[in-house]
């Protein structure tokens, strides 16, 4: 029998989607204590590449192995293949990346190893789980969507459908792409040409990205931001380098989310920097907010200053 509490109401709770990994690990460790049961046997991954779904798993279950490629070494053959109910020192929680995993194995191998496991109650963490949804037949008990923004679904069997949570994330997640590649190039361009000491740990908005300065700057936002618009106009390849950097041309830019970028500085759609600072009394910092892509921002307080 299944106890009735708060988080089995969720209908969609949703957060910005921070793009490095510290912001991220905080986010998905909150994530994890507010709507992570015990019971939750199904947990369903849903994002497009490079949106930092690794990422977002780790925070939420520190210390899982997980068996996809993303670092480009060469991986064991996935734990879950190998669980037997007779194996009483297997492990209790396994992670799979359909996509990874759809490369050695036909879907209904993966589908068939997940419902084994979950039958005998191991939980599996199943990434890129719109793939394997119609194979399985039902829905993952907990969904998290990793687009623009980091949304928390509760399913029942009447939706969502995580086909059509894919299609929402494949969608906006470019907009969160664009966004993070526009703020290292400004926050390069701060550090470089206006010798400014920036925060490693910046926020968000709709479309966008804020930094925050102790003491107001004294630069000109437009002169910043045709500076911007210039290395964007220059269609720059942005490739993700060693440690936490990528690699802008002859630039070399500290990156905690080295993957979450657009390929190409010229992918970068309709950049901006609203024309004033916010100055936030609570904690006495001085704003500036860069937003991209060319969907509106609707009752948003930027659009007057644009």
């Amino acid at each position: 029998m299944v106890e009735l509490g708060v988080e089995t109401s969720l209908i969609q709770a949703q957060y910005h989607a921070p793009r490095g990994k510290k912001r991220l690990y905080r986010l998905a460790h909150a994530l994890g204590q507010r709507y992570l049961m015990p019971g939750d046997l199904l947990i369903g991954i849903i994002g497009t590449e490079g949106s930092g779904k690794s990422t977002l798993i780790r925070g939420l279950f520190p210390g899982l192995e997980l068996t996809n490629d993303d670092d480009g070494i060469n991986v064991p053959r996935a734990p879950i293949y190998d669980f037997s109910e007779d194996n009483y020192f297997c492990g209790h929680t396994y992670h799979i990346d359909v996509r990874f995993e759809s490369a050695f194995h036909q879907l209904y191998e993966i589908a068939d190893a997940i419902n084994r496991a979950i039958t005998c109650g191991k939980r599996v963490v199943v990434e890129h789980f719109n793939l394997i949804y119609n194979h399985l037949g039902y829905n993952a008990q907990l969904i998290f969507a990793l687009g623009e923004d980091l949304r928390v679904y509760r399913p029942t069997i009447f939706g969502p459908s995580p086909l059509d949570l894919y299609a929402e994330v494949e969608k906006n997640g470019k907009y969160r792409l664009m966004a993070h590649s526009a703020e290292d190039i400004t926050c390069a361009l701060l550090k470089d040409e206006y010798n400014l000491d920036l925060p490693t740990l910046h926020s968000d908005v709709k479309h966008g990205f804020v930094i925050g300065f102790l003491d107001k700057p004294d630069f000109d936002i437009k002169e910043l931001e045709d500076k911007v618009k210039k290395i964007i106009a220059a269609n720059i390849p942005i490739r993700p380098g060693k440690d936490s950097c990528i690699h802008l041309a002859d630039r070399t830019i500290y990156c905690t989310g080295k993957r979450i970028h657009v390929k190409n500085s010229g992918d970068i759609e309709n950049f901006r920097l609203v024309k004033k600072f916010f100055f936030d009394p609570i904690i006495k910092e001085y704003l500036l907010v860069g937003l991209a892509g060319k969907e509106k921002i609707p009752n948003s307080v930027f659009l007057p200053s644009q």
